[in-house]
């Protein structure tokens, strides 16, 4: 069944702008994502918007519908109030470039802040051996498709710019967690302390565990679960509890702990 759905769109450049308003057939089954397209088809050639693979795996496609962010392939027309308009607006974390793009040149300028993860000594690569456990516990953490979702709408990136030259936001500090649970992460040889660099160095105490990262995440991570709130007990234990602080100290145990 063909209707016509409305659509408002924010259009303009550089933060400035204004709502457009159109009227764009749907067919039943659609996302917002083919709303656009044939929008861009039909009215507007010159609308912007990023996407690539349609399959809620790229990540390119984020803004936010109705106010919440989400990916434009994934979000179907049946979800929404059909009385009511489609509203899409960029990602309010980051600069607008154009339309529906924004430059989350933020979220590389983080990644880049993590340091890699640090190959065990002796061992070659082909020649790391992990139990089961231990690879699923980070595996959930790989599906990250870095829509950056999470990071657009966690509160201390998006309603506070003073925050972001020292915190990294939900998506780095789960790259963190991820490389702290690794067994065969030698940082802690080298003189690295993942959970306590993820306190002092990317503001982990800027998280207030509201699980608004998690609600949103198109691959379903339990962002705030299993990654930020093991990885402020991992800190607090390496920074407060004295038996952990005296075995480091008498080099009984090395900085990491059971989570």
């Amino acid at each position: 069944m063909t209707e016509r759905r409305e659509l408002r769109i924010w259009r303009g450049e550089g933060g400035e702008g204004a709502f457009a308003s159109y009227l764009v057939e749907a067919e039943d089954g659609e996302v917002v994502l083919d709303l656009v397209h044939r929008l861009q088809a039909t009215q507007a050639p010159d609308l912007a918007v990023r996407w690539n693979c349609k399959a809620g795996k790229c990540g390119s496609c984020s803004a936010e519908v109705n106010g919440r962010p989400r990916l434009l392939c994934m979000t179907r027309l049946s979800a929404l109030p059909p009385d009511q308009p489609v509203v899409l607006t960029p990602l309010r974390a980051f600069p607008s470039v154009r339309d529906l793009v924004t430059d989350v040149g933020f979220n590389y300028a983080k990644a880049r802040e993590v340091p890699a993860f640090v190959p065990p000594p002796g061992l070659a690569p082909g020649e790391y051996r992990m139990q089961q456990e231990d690879v699923a516990r980070s595996q959930e953490f790989r599906k990250c498709i870095e829509c950056f979702l999470c990071q657009d709408t966690c509160h201390a990136v998006r309603d506070h710019e003073e925050n972001l030259a020292a915190f990294a936001g939900p998506r780095f500090l789960m790259r963190v967690a991820e490389l702290d649970l690794h067994p065969l992460d030698a940082a802690a040889e080298t003189g690295l302390d993942r959970a306590r660099s993820a306190q002092e160095v990317h503001g982990l105490g800027y998280c207030n565990i509201t699980k608004c990262c998690t609600e949103v995440c198109p691959e379903h991570i339990r962002i705030t679960d299993n990654a930020l709130i093991p990885l402020k007990e991992r800190a607090a234990d390496r920074k407060y509890d004295p038996l952990v602080w005296l075995g480091a100290k008498i080099g009984l145990r090395s900085g990491k702990t059971t989570p």
